[in-house]
Parts: C-alpha cells; sequence; structure tokens
C-alpha cells in the first residue's frame, strides 16, 4: 500500500486517502447571498466521484464583512445550511470526508462599506483603508467563528479549518506587518496570537472533530514572523486542540514569491517535526510521484492540491496510475478505469 492511499484517522474520522482538495476561491455565489449555486455541486461533487479524500469548500465567510468578494460562500446565518448540508450529502455518497473553511478576509475585503483590520493599514494602494478594530468589533467577530461552526455542524461537516493565512483578518492579528495595536491584541507575539486563540478556544466548546487552521509559514519579509515565530504558534496551537496545520505561505504584504515545486515544503516539514503536529504540504504539488515522496519521507501528512484538482477532478486517479494502485472506481466509472490487477 501506497501512502498517498492509506487511510489515515484524525479523532473521530477517518479518511481513506491522504488526497485534499485545498480551499479555492470560486466567486461563484449569486446576489451577494453567500448560498450554494449549482456550480458548486457540479464543482465540488466531481471532485469527490475523482475520489478526493478530503473535500475542502472554498473560504467561506463567517460575517457579511468578512467575505473577500460580494460572490464569496458564507456560513454567517442560519439559511447556509441547507444548501451546504446538502453539498455535504452527495459529497458523502462517493466517500470523501468534507471540510469548511471559516473565514474573515479582513483588510483584503473587496466590498461596498466598511472593510475592518487590526490597524488601519492599507494592504496596497487599490484596498480601502480599513477601520481599526474595537474590542465589541473582535469580540462580535469571536463569537461570529462559532456561530459559524454550530452551522457547519448542523451542515455535517467533517473537518473544520480556520483560515489565518494569506493576509487575512486572523493572519493580520497575527503579523507585526500588519498589527500595529498597542492593546492586548497586539505587540508581542503572544498578544498578536490572542485572537486566532481565542476562535479557537470557542471552536472548541463546541465542536469535537478534527480541527485544522492554514497558516502562512512564511511571509517572505524580514520584519514578519520567522519560522520561530510559527514553530511558537504551532506548539501553541497544538495545545489548545488543533490537529492539523495547513501550511501555506505569503499574503500578508506585496511581494514576488519565486514558486517552485515543493517549494513551501521546508517549513512545514520543520514544523511538523518541532511542534509536533500533523501537516499538510500544498505549493504545486503535481504527481503522485512526488506527493508519495513526500509522505514516504515524513515531511507531511497529507497532500492538500489545488490547481492540479483544478486542471483534472480525477487526479487522484492520475496519481494512482502512476503509482500502480488500483484505485476503486465508482459502480458508473467501471468501464473507464481501467484496473491495474
Amino acid at each position: 500500500m501506497t501512502m498517498l492511499f492509506s487511510p489515515i484517522t484524525i479523532r473521530n474520522q477517518s479518511f481513506k486517502n491522504r488526497i485534499v482538495m485545498s480551499p479555492m476561491c470560486m466567486y461563484s455565489c449569486l446576489e451577494q447571498d453567500g448560498k450554494v449555486t449549482d456550480f458548486h455541486y457540479t464543482h465540488y461533487i466531481s471532485r469527490a466521484i475523482g475520489q478526493t479524500g478530503l473535500i475542502m469548500t472554498e473560504a467561506t465567510a463567517v460575517q457579511p464583512e468578512g467575505r473577500i468578494s460580494p460572490n464569496d460562500l458564507g456560513i454567517w446565518a442560519d439559511e447556509h445550511i441547507d444548501g451546504l448540508r446538502k453539498l455535504n450529502d452527495n459529497i458523502h455518497s462517493y466517500g470523501s470526508k468534507t471540510g469548511i473553511q471559516l473565514a474573515h478576509a479582513g483588510r483584503k475585503a473587496v466590498l461596498d462599506g466598511k472593510v475592518h483590520a487590526p490597524s488601519p493599514i492599507r494592504f496596497n494602494d487599490t484596498y480601502k483603508q480599513p477601520q481599526e478594530m474595537t474590542a465589541s468589533d473582535i469580540n462580535s467577530t469571536i463569537q461570529a467563528f462559532q456561530n459559524a461552526a454550530v452551522r457547519a455542524k448542523e451542515a455535517d461537516f467533517d473537518v473544520i479549518e480556520i483560515h489565518a493565512a494569506h493576509g487575512y483578518l486572523l493572519n493580520q492579528f497575527l503579523s507585526p506587518l500588519s498589527n500595529k495595536r498597542t492593546d492586548a491584541y497586539g505587540g508581542n507575539k503572544d498578544n498578536r496570537f490572542r485572537l486566532l486563540r481565542n476562535v479557537i478556544l470557542t471552536i472548541r466548546d463546541i465542536w469535537n472533530g478534527p480541527l485544522f487552521v492554514r497558516l502562512s509559514v512564511n511571509e517572505y519579509h524580514e520584519d514578519g514572523n520567522t519560522l520561530e515565530c510559527m514553530k511558537y504558534y504551532t506548539k501553541e496551537l497544538k495545545n489548545i486542540g488543533v490537529d492539523v496545520i495547513d501550511c501555506s505561505s505569503g499574503g500578508v504584504v506585496p511581494v514576488n514569491i519565486h514558486t517552485y515545486p515543493g517549494y513551501q515544503l521546508i517549513r512545514c516539514e520543520a514544523i511538523k517535526h518541532h511542534t509536533p503536529i500533523k501537516t499538510g504540504a500544498v505549493g504545486l504539488i503535481t504527481t503522485g510521484i512526488q506527493a508519495e515522496e513526500i509522505l514516504q519521507n515524513n515531511r507531511a501528512d497529507f497532500i492538500f492540491a489545488g490547481r492540479a484538482l483544478l486542471r483534472n477532478p480525477y487526479w487522484p486517479k492520475a496519481c494512482a496510475d502512476e503509482l500502480n494502485v488500483d484505485l476503486k472506481a465508482p459502480k458508473q466509472y467501471k468501464r473507464g478505469w481501467r484496473n491495474r490487477h
């Protein structure tokens, strides 16, 4: 048995393989209502038919002002639950698990009206000047994350992931590049971590399932969080009940990132072994052989695939063929899936 197609269990959930569909914004909701559309059913269910082990929804806003765009998925109201539950029912019918990425865009929201951030600093000249969040704003946002987790549970998700990467709100609080506060939520790394800590704790009050956190483990700036800071944060996250760190990078401030296959793996591997905690590897992982090498050498526990799954909903089948694995086909597709044995 290959590692890529071996099962893994986190808390109360078993995943049939290590392939995860990485959260990717689709900007496909209608009328700014945040509800699931026919596109979402086609998009996500096809990856379940393709035998992806865990399918993550795109960044799903916990507050209307926390959307990245007007067309983002939402989970800020009970009216979102039915569509998400129907989506999960369909994905589950093909043996895949489902995850939701709970998110707040902060200063990177491209919306009418006010946007919020830890400090009144724009991401760049094309973005709005954000308003510095008050203590009341912060408390409302923490409560919004918990309310969203309650709805995620009602919608029958198997995994919750907290989006604390790519320069969105929780990442903005974590980073000294975007957080210039002088109160309990700013200054030293403990204070900058406070919002994410409180979000995790309040979600853990009502959620017993697997909990992932996506972090930008490299900010690509000499004044940003160092690898040592990220190791500190991940150890603290493990201590308060986080199961997996989804190791991405960038997005806090505008930078040009030199990318190459597996360019984010070094920090992912360092965090996995230092903390220690289970990690997800992401970043130009495009072949089964590459994914298998990562897992066999204990560099990560999950493979998060983004662009590869956009190009090919049946990427797991392509990986299985490379690795000479006889991947079980959905009954409707048996005639087209060549058996290896």
